[in-house]
């Protein structure tokens, strides 16, 4: 059993209900963190938002995947590992690959610039040195996609935490 309600559609506050249904019809069904989110129609509101404003990112879907998944490991999230593997698979990403990015590396050298500049705004709270931008400039990555590297890191830390309260206690 969960922690938290999980909302259905039938359920869900009014506010929270359009995103729930769209996650309805594109997934066949509604996983536990929006169903967990539904519960706040501000916080599924803010959720949406971003996402929809971060589908704009110059960023490969495939690198966005690597650091989706790299994040949920690193936050010990089974549910959004799992999903963002399956995203990443059908952005083009091998199972060797997928393996990679849950350590935050890549044989890429774009991806594998991202998740190292992903690891240090993580771990770093961040607090990014010098040296982890001057490497990610040097790899490529310009300062818009270092912004988009940390809102990745951001969204994905909210998606785990809400994922990890919802779930049932061990």
């Amino acid at each position: 059993m969960s922690r938290l309600g999980q909302v259905d559609l039938d359920t869900a506050p009014a506010l929270s209900r359009p995103m729930l249904e769209g996650v309805q019809r594109k997934r066949g069904f509604l996983p536990q963190m929006y169903r967990a989110l539904g519960n706040s129609p501000a916080a599924m509101s803010a959720y949406a938002a971003f996402g929809g404003a971060m589908a704009g990112s110059t960023l490969p879907v495939a690198v966005k995947e690597q650091v989706s998944i790299a994040v949920a490991t690193s936050s010990d999230c089974r549910q959004c590992m799992e999903a963002h593997s399956r995203f990443g698979r059908e952005a083009g990403l091998s199972d060797a690959e997928l393996d990679a990015a849950r350590r935050f590396e890549s044989t890429d050298p774009l991806a594998a610039a991202a998740l190292a500049f992903a690891r240090a705004v993580k771990d770093r709270s961040g607090h990014v040195p010098d040296a982890a931008v001057d490497a990610a400039r040097a790899a490529g990555i310009d300062d818009a996609r270092m912004v988009d590297i940390a809102a990745l890191v951001a969204i994905n830390l909210f998606t785990n935490y809400v994922n990890n309260l919802a779930k049932q206690q061990d």
